[in-house]
Protein backbone atom coordinates (compact mmCIF):
# COMPACT_ATOMS: atom_id res chain seq x y z
CA UNK A 1 0.00 0.00 0.00
CA UNK A 2 1.46 2.97 -1.07
CA UNK A 3 -0.03 6.51 0.51
CA UNK A 4 0.30 10.15 -0.58
CA UNK A 5 0.30 12.24 2.14
CA UNK A 6 -0.15 15.91 2.74
CA UNK A 7 -0.46 18.56 5.68
CA UNK A 8 -3.95 19.60 7.83
CA UNK A 9 -5.52 22.18 6.78
CA UNK A 10 -5.63 23.70 10.35
CA UNK A 11 -2.15 24.10 11.15
CA UNK A 12 -3.34 24.33 15.10
CA UNK A 13 -4.89 20.77 15.91
CA UNK A 14 -6.72 20.30 18.69
CA UNK A 15 -7.84 16.28 19.43
CA UNK A 16 -8.36 13.56 21.56
CA UNK A 17 -6.35 10.05 20.57
CA UNK A 18 -6.98 6.71 22.51
CA UNK A 19 -3.86 4.24 21.35
CA UNK A 20 -3.95 0.88 23.00
CA UNK A 21 -1.80 -0.81 24.97
CA UNK A 22 2.19 -0.77 25.05
CA UNK A 23 3.78 -3.63 23.17
CA UNK A 24 6.45 -4.37 25.46
CA UNK A 25 4.48 -4.51 28.25
CA UNK A 26 1.74 -6.48 26.52
CA UNK A 27 4.42 -9.34 24.93
CA UNK A 28 5.83 -9.28 28.58
CA UNK A 29 2.35 -9.90 30.44
CA UNK A 30 0.99 -12.85 27.75
CA UNK A 31 4.71 -15.16 28.36
CA UNK A 32 3.65 -14.37 32.55
CA UNK A 33 0.30 -15.49 31.53
CA UNK A 34 1.31 -18.55 29.64
CA UNK A 35 3.43 -19.58 32.71
CA UNK A 36 0.60 -18.71 35.49
CA UNK A 37 -2.62 -18.66 34.08
CA UNK A 38 -4.10 -17.43 36.85
CA UNK A 39 -3.28 -13.96 35.10
CA UNK A 40 -5.32 -12.19 33.54
CA UNK A 41 -4.79 -9.01 31.08
CA UNK A 42 -6.60 -5.47 30.44
CA UNK A 43 -5.88 -3.18 27.49
CA UNK A 44 -3.88 -6.01 25.60
CA UNK A 45 -1.98 -4.34 22.54
CA UNK A 46 -4.21 -4.67 19.43
CA UNK A 47 -0.61 -4.89 17.17
CA UNK A 48 0.33 -7.45 14.71
CA UNK A 49 3.25 -8.51 17.33
CA UNK A 50 0.92 -9.20 20.42
CA UNK A 51 -1.46 -11.55 18.20
CA UNK A 52 1.79 -13.80 16.98
CA UNK A 53 3.41 -13.43 20.36
CA UNK A 54 -0.79 -14.69 21.54
CA UNK A 55 -0.42 -17.74 18.74
CA UNK A 56 2.93 -18.74 19.35
CA UNK A 57 2.29 -19.33 23.04
CA UNK A 58 -0.66 -21.39 22.01
CA UNK A 59 1.30 -24.16 20.17
CA UNK A 60 3.25 -27.18 21.51
CA UNK A 61 4.69 -28.36 18.31
CA UNK A 62 5.19 -27.44 14.96
CA UNK A 63 6.62 -24.51 13.44
CA UNK A 64 5.97 -21.14 15.24
CA UNK A 65 5.90 -18.40 12.86
CA UNK A 66 7.14 -15.25 14.47
CA UNK A 67 7.11 -13.41 11.39
CA UNK A 68 9.10 -9.52 11.66
CA UNK A 69 8.27 -9.97 15.72
CA UNK A 70 12.10 -9.68 16.96
CA UNK A 71 10.21 -9.87 20.82
CA UNK A 72 8.52 -12.98 19.76
CA UNK A 73 11.37 -14.39 18.95
CA UNK A 74 13.80 -13.45 21.63
CA UNK A 75 11.13 -14.29 24.36
CA UNK A 76 9.52 -17.39 22.88
CA UNK A 77 12.91 -18.71 22.23
CA UNK A 78 13.05 -18.70 26.25
CA UNK A 79 10.08 -19.61 26.57
CA UNK A 80 9.86 -23.45 24.38
CA UNK A 81 13.38 -24.02 25.81
CA UNK A 82 11.88 -24.00 29.35
CA UNK A 83 8.68 -26.09 28.71
CA UNK A 84 9.23 -29.62 29.13
CA UNK A 85 7.40 -31.69 26.61
CA UNK A 86 7.67 -28.62 23.92
CA UNK A 87 8.84 -29.28 20.93
CA UNK A 88 9.08 -26.50 17.79
CA UNK A 89 10.72 -25.09 15.08
CA UNK A 90 10.45 -20.84 15.30
CA UNK A 91 11.31 -19.14 12.98
CA UNK A 92 10.19 -16.03 11.28
CA UNK A 93 10.87 -13.58 8.14
CA UNK A 94 13.93 -13.64 5.88
CA UNK A 95 14.92 -10.63 8.14
CA UNK A 96 14.45 -12.54 11.44
CA UNK A 97 16.90 -14.74 9.62
CA UNK A 98 19.71 -12.10 9.39
CA UNK A 99 19.19 -11.01 13.00
CA UNK A 100 21.61 -12.66 15.37
CA UNK A 101 20.29 -14.99 18.65
CA UNK A 102 23.24 -16.59 19.35
CA UNK A 103 23.52 -14.68 22.73
CA UNK A 104 20.38 -16.04 24.11
CA UNK A 105 20.57 -19.68 22.95
CA UNK A 106 24.10 -19.90 24.23
CA UNK A 107 22.44 -18.44 27.79
CA UNK A 108 19.73 -21.19 27.33
CA UNK A 109 22.21 -23.74 26.60
CA UNK A 110 24.32 -23.21 30.06
CA UNK A 111 21.24 -23.58 32.04
CA UNK A 112 20.42 -26.78 30.34
CA UNK A 113 18.21 -25.99 27.40
CA UNK A 114 18.04 -27.99 24.25
CA UNK A 115 18.64 -25.31 21.16
CA UNK A 116 19.67 -26.08 17.82
CA UNK A 117 20.04 -23.83 14.68
CA UNK A 118 18.39 -25.00 11.46
CA UNK A 119 20.30 -23.04 9.15
CA UNK A 120 22.90 -20.24 9.65
CA UNK A 121 24.92 -20.89 13.16
CA UNK A 122 23.81 -17.99 15.68
CA UNK A 123 20.37 -17.00 13.75
CA UNK A 124 17.18 -18.18 13.68
CA UNK A 125 15.38 -20.41 12.73
CA UNK A 126 15.91 -23.01 15.63
CA UNK A 127 14.99 -26.23 16.69
CA UNK A 128 13.81 -26.32 20.73
CA UNK A 129 13.15 -29.36 22.48
CA UNK A 130 11.50 -28.27 25.93
CA UNK A 131 13.26 -29.54 28.89
CA UNK A 132 13.16 -29.07 32.70
CA UNK A 133 15.83 -26.46 33.44
CA UNK A 134 17.41 -27.23 36.69
CA UNK A 135 20.50 -24.43 36.75
CA UNK A 136 20.23 -21.34 37.96
CA UNK A 137 23.35 -18.91 37.27
CA UNK A 138 24.03 -17.29 34.17
CA UNK A 139 26.21 -14.29 32.50
CA UNK A 140 25.93 -12.13 29.61
CA UNK A 141 26.94 -8.93 27.96
CA UNK A 142 25.65 -6.25 29.37
CA UNK A 143 25.03 -3.92 26.57
CA UNK A 144 23.40 -6.22 24.39
CA UNK A 145 19.56 -5.66 23.38
CA UNK A 146 16.93 -5.90 26.68
CA UNK A 147 15.05 -8.39 24.98
CA UNK A 148 17.39 -11.00 25.84
CA UNK A 149 17.79 -10.24 29.43
CA UNK A 150 13.88 -9.88 29.99
CA UNK A 151 13.54 -13.31 28.27
CA UNK A 152 15.31 -14.94 30.79
CA UNK A 153 13.96 -12.94 33.69
CA UNK A 154 10.44 -13.54 31.98
CA UNK A 155 11.20 -17.59 32.31
CA UNK A 156 12.74 -17.16 35.59
CA UNK A 157 9.93 -17.91 38.12
CA UNK A 158 8.80 -21.04 36.49
CA UNK A 159 12.75 -22.23 36.60
CA UNK A 160 12.66 -24.50 39.48
CA UNK A 161 15.61 -22.79 41.55
CA UNK A 162 14.99 -19.30 40.11
CA UNK A 163 17.64 -17.46 38.53
CA UNK A 164 21.26 -15.68 38.97
CA UNK A 165 21.73 -13.40 36.15
CA UNK A 166 25.28 -11.54 35.77
CA UNK A 167 25.59 -8.66 33.30
CA UNK A 168 29.01 -7.99 32.19
CA UNK A 169 30.02 -4.75 31.43
CA UNK A 170 27.92 -1.48 31.08
CA UNK A 171 24.33 -2.24 31.17
CA UNK A 172 22.31 -0.43 28.49
CA UNK A 173 18.29 -0.43 28.23
CA UNK A 174 17.97 -0.80 31.92
CA UNK A 175 14.05 0.87 31.85
CA UNK A 176 13.47 -2.01 29.78
CA UNK A 177 15.00 -4.72 32.60
CA UNK A 178 12.97 -2.53 34.81
CA UNK A 179 9.96 -3.09 33.41
CA UNK A 180 10.26 -6.69 33.31
CA UNK A 181 11.36 -6.80 37.10
CA UNK A 182 8.20 -4.53 37.96
CA UNK A 183 5.87 -6.75 36.16
CA UNK A 184 7.52 -9.71 38.14
CA UNK A 185 7.14 -8.38 41.68
CA UNK A 186 2.96 -7.34 40.60
CA UNK A 187 2.35 -10.91 40.35
CA UNK A 188 4.12 -12.09 43.48
CA UNK A 189 7.32 -12.69 42.17
CA UNK A 190 10.61 -11.68 44.40
CA UNK A 191 13.40 -9.94 42.02
CA UNK A 192 16.77 -8.07 42.93
CA UNK A 193 18.73 -5.86 40.49
CA UNK A 194 21.72 -4.86 42.90
CA UNK A 195 24.64 -3.13 40.10
CA UNK A 196 25.24 -5.94 37.49
CA UNK A 197 23.65 -8.69 39.21
CA UNK A 198 19.89 -9.37 38.90
CA UNK A 199 18.05 -12.32 40.82
CA UNK A 200 14.50 -13.69 40.44
CA UNK A 201 13.01 -16.01 43.00
CA UNK A 202 11.42 -19.20 41.74
CA UNK A 203 7.21 -19.44 42.25
CA UNK A 204 5.24 -22.40 41.97
CA UNK A 205 1.87 -20.40 41.65
CA UNK A 206 0.34 -16.51 40.85
CA UNK A 207 -2.88 -16.10 43.17
CA UNK A 208 -5.64 -14.16 40.67
CA UNK A 209 -3.89 -10.94 39.42
CA UNK A 210 -4.90 -8.77 36.95
CA UNK A 211 -2.28 -7.05 34.83
CA UNK A 212 -3.47 -3.47 33.23
CA UNK A 213 -0.74 -2.78 30.17
CA UNK A 214 -0.16 1.04 29.97
CA UNK A 215 -0.78 2.42 26.13
CA UNK A 216 2.70 2.81 24.07
CA UNK A 217 4.85 5.57 24.43
CA UNK A 218 6.63 4.55 21.15
CA UNK A 219 3.17 5.50 19.65
CA UNK A 220 3.24 8.65 21.36
CA UNK A 221 6.32 9.83 20.34
CA UNK A 222 4.96 10.37 16.84
CA UNK A 223 2.11 12.79 18.04
CA UNK A 224 4.88 14.32 20.07
CA UNK A 225 6.71 15.44 16.79
CA UNK A 226 3.72 16.62 15.27
CA UNK A 227 2.71 19.01 17.95
CA UNK A 228 6.49 20.18 17.99
CA UNK A 229 6.04 21.00 14.57
CA UNK A 230 2.78 22.61 14.82
CA UNK A 231 1.73 26.03 15.71
CA UNK A 232 1.65 26.98 19.42
CA UNK A 233 -1.65 26.50 20.72
CA UNK A 234 -1.83 23.02 19.48
CA UNK A 235 -3.23 20.29 22.01
CA UNK A 236 -3.54 16.57 21.39
CA UNK A 237 -4.91 14.27 24.70
CA UNK A 238 -3.81 11.02 24.40
CA UNK A 239 -4.76 8.24 26.67
CA UNK A 240 -3.74 5.75 28.75
CA UNK A 241 -1.24 7.28 30.34
CA UNK A 242 0.83 7.13 33.47
CA UNK A 243 3.63 8.89 35.20
CA UNK A 244 5.11 6.65 36.71
CA UNK A 245 5.10 4.63 33.70
CA UNK A 246 7.53 1.26 33.20
CA UNK A 247 8.47 2.05 30.02
CA UNK A 248 12.01 4.13 28.63
CA UNK A 249 10.26 6.01 25.82
CA UNK A 250 8.13 7.66 28.76
CA UNK A 251 11.04 10.09 28.90
CA UNK A 252 9.90 11.83 25.70
CA UNK A 253 7.54 13.95 28.16
CA UNK A 254 11.29 15.68 29.52
CA UNK A 255 12.85 15.53 25.89
CA UNK A 256 10.13 17.05 24.00
CA UNK A 257 10.22 20.18 26.20
CA UNK A 258 13.18 20.83 24.30
CA UNK A 259 10.93 21.48 21.03
CA UNK A 260 8.49 23.56 22.93
CA UNK A 261 5.92 20.72 23.75
CA UNK A 262 4.55 20.79 27.29
CA UNK A 263 3.26 17.29 29.02
CA UNK A 264 0.34 17.48 31.55
CA UNK A 265 -0.45 14.47 33.29
CA UNK A 266 -4.15 13.93 34.55
CA UNK A 267 -6.36 10.92 34.99
CA UNK A 268 -4.43 8.56 33.47
CA UNK A 269 -4.73 10.61 30.22
CA UNK A 270 -1.94 13.30 28.75
CA UNK A 271 -2.05 16.64 27.00
CA UNK A 272 0.90 17.45 24.55
CA UNK A 273 0.52 21.22 24.06
CA UNK A 274 2.99 23.54 22.03
CA UNK A 275 4.03 26.36 24.11
CA UNK A 276 6.66 28.03 22.42
CA UNK A 277 9.53 27.27 20.05
CA UNK A 278 12.77 25.10 20.20
CA UNK A 279 15.23 25.16 22.55
CA UNK A 280 18.60 25.31 20.41
CA UNK A 281 19.28 24.78 16.51
CA UNK A 282 21.22 21.93 16.87
CA UNK A 283 20.17 19.13 20.04
CA UNK A 284 22.07 16.20 21.63
CA UNK A 285 20.84 13.06 23.63
CA UNK A 286 22.16 9.60 24.79
CA UNK A 287 19.37 7.47 23.53
CA UNK A 288 20.71 4.17 24.93
CA UNK A 289 17.89 3.52 27.63
CA UNK A 290 15.49 4.58 24.69
CA UNK A 291 16.56 3.79 21.18
CA UNK A 292 12.92 3.24 19.70
CA UNK A 293 12.33 7.26 19.59
CA UNK A 294 15.10 7.73 17.79
CA UNK A 295 13.98 7.64 14.43
CA UNK A 296 11.03 10.28 15.75
CA UNK A 297 13.70 12.64 16.82
CA UNK A 298 15.78 12.92 13.88
CA UNK A 299 12.36 13.44 11.92
CA UNK A 300 11.30 15.57 13.84
CA UNK A 301 14.64 17.66 13.84
CA UNK A 302 14.39 18.11 10.41
CA UNK A 303 11.07 18.79 9.92
CA UNK A 304 12.16 21.99 11.77
CA UNK A 305 14.90 22.96 10.30
CA UNK A 306 17.30 22.39 13.03
CA UNK A 307 20.33 19.81 13.28
CA UNK A 308 21.07 17.03 15.98
CA UNK A 309 23.53 14.44 17.52
CA UNK A 310 21.60 11.41 18.63
CA UNK A 311 24.48 8.48 20.58
CA UNK A 312 23.31 5.20 22.42
CA UNK A 313 21.82 3.82 19.21
CA UNK A 314 24.15 0.97 19.33
CA UNK A 315 21.27 -1.81 18.74
CA UNK A 316 19.42 -0.02 15.59
CA UNK A 317 21.81 -1.99 13.44
CA UNK A 318 20.06 -5.11 14.35
CA UNK A 319 16.54 -4.23 14.62
CA UNK A 320 14.07 -4.53 11.64
CA UNK A 321 15.87 -3.21 9.85
CA UNK A 322 19.23 -1.37 10.07
CA UNK A 323 17.81 1.85 11.46
CA UNK A 324 20.84 3.91 10.93
CA UNK A 325 21.63 3.29 7.38
CA UNK A 326 17.50 3.55 6.46
CA UNK A 327 17.32 7.24 8.57
CA UNK A 328 20.59 8.29 6.56
CA UNK A 329 19.10 7.15 3.14
CA UNK A 330 15.74 8.52 3.53
CA UNK A 331 16.24 12.04 5.29
CA UNK A 332 18.83 12.29 2.33
CA UNK A 333 16.13 12.22 0.17
CA UNK A 334 14.74 15.40 1.65
CA UNK A 335 17.82 16.98 1.19
CA UNK A 336 19.11 16.54 4.33
CA UNK A 337 23.00 15.78 5.38
CA UNK A 338 22.89 12.87 7.88
CA UNK A 339 26.02 11.16 9.66
CA UNK A 340 26.71 7.60 10.99
CA UNK A 341 28.48 5.35 12.55
CA UNK A 342 27.91 2.16 14.92
CA UNK A 343 26.45 3.79 17.18
CA UNK A 344 25.24 7.42 16.55
CA UNK A 345 23.33 9.62 13.89
CA UNK A 346 24.29 13.60 13.36
CA UNK A 347 21.72 15.34 10.98
CA UNK A 348 22.92 18.89 10.21
CA UNK A 349 20.32 21.71 9.87
CA UNK A 350 18.35 21.78 6.67
CA UNK A 351 16.12 24.64 6.34
CA UNK A 352 14.53 23.81 3.06
CA UNK A 353 12.74 20.17 2.33
CA UNK A 354 12.64 18.54 -1.02
CA UNK A 355 9.16 17.42 -1.85
CA UNK A 356 7.16 14.62 -3.82
CA UNK A 357 9.85 12.03 -2.61
CA UNK A 358 8.54 8.55 -1.77
CA UNK A 359 10.22 7.33 1.91
CA UNK A 360 10.99 3.65 2.22
CA UNK A 361 9.78 1.92 4.99
CA UNK A 362 12.33 -1.39 5.00
CA UNK A 363 9.71 -3.77 6.32
CA UNK A 364 9.79 -1.52 9.32
CA UNK A 365 7.11 0.09 11.29
CA UNK A 366 8.84 2.92 12.75
CA UNK A 367 10.20 4.08 9.67
CA UNK A 368 6.88 4.84 8.12
CA UNK A 369 5.26 6.13 11.56
CA UNK A 370 8.16 8.49 12.30
CA UNK A 371 8.22 10.35 8.73
CA UNK A 372 4.52 10.48 9.05
CA UNK A 373 4.58 13.66 10.94
CA UNK A 374 6.53 15.51 8.33
CA UNK A 375 3.60 15.72 6.23
CA UNK A 376 3.08 18.67 8.28
CA UNK A 377 6.77 20.29 6.24
CA UNK A 378 6.48 18.70 2.91
CA UNK A 379 4.08 16.37 1.01
CA UNK A 380 5.31 13.03 0.29
CA UNK A 381 4.77 9.36 -0.61
CA UNK A 382 4.93 6.23 2.11
CA UNK A 383 6.00 2.94 0.45
CA UNK A 384 4.59 -0.22 2.44
CA UNK A 385 2.68 1.57 5.11
CA UNK A 386 0.79 -1.15 6.05
CA UNK A 387 3.62 -2.06 8.00
CA UNK A 388 2.78 -0.03 11.02
CA UNK A 389 0.50 -3.21 11.77
CA UNK A 390 2.74 -4.52 13.71
CA UNK A 391 2.89 -2.00 16.57
CA UNK A 392 0.05 0.39 15.83
CA UNK A 393 -2.68 -0.68 13.13
CA UNK A 394 -4.41 2.47 13.39
CA UNK A 395 -1.83 5.08 12.90
CA UNK A 396 -3.06 6.05 9.69
CA UNK A 397 -6.45 6.28 10.96
CA UNK A 398 -5.82 8.03 13.98
CA UNK A 399 -3.47 10.82 11.91
CA UNK A 400 -6.26 11.36 9.17
CA UNK A 401 -8.43 12.09 12.22
CA UNK A 402 -5.80 14.98 13.13
CA UNK A 403 -6.82 16.17 9.74
CA UNK A 404 -4.06 14.70 7.67
CA UNK A 405 -4.27 14.03 4.21
CA UNK A 406 -4.06 10.54 3.79
CA UNK A 407 -4.80 9.23 -0.28
CA UNK A 408 -4.43 5.55 -1.35
CA UNK A 409 -2.42 5.25 -4.64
Amino acid sequence: MRLQLSSPNDSKIQKTIAITGSKSETNRSLLLQALFPNIKIENLSNSDDGEVMQKGLAKSTGEVDIHHAGTAMRFLTAYFASQEGKEVVLTGSQRMHERPIKVLVEALRSLGADIQYEKAEGYPPLKIKGKKLNKSHVSLPANISSQYISALLLVAPSLENGLELELIGKITSVPYIKMTLALLEQIGVQTSFEGNNIKVSPKKAVTDTTLVVESDWSSASYFYSIVAMCEAGTEIQLSSYKQNSLQGDSVLAEIYTDFGVETTFSNNTILLKKTNGVKSTHLEYELSNAPDIAQTIAVTCLGLGIGCHLTGLHTLPIKETDRLAALQTELGKFGATVDIDAESLTLKAQPTLLTGVSVDTYNDHRMAMAFGPLALKANFIVNDAEVVSKSYPDFWKDLKILGFGIEEL
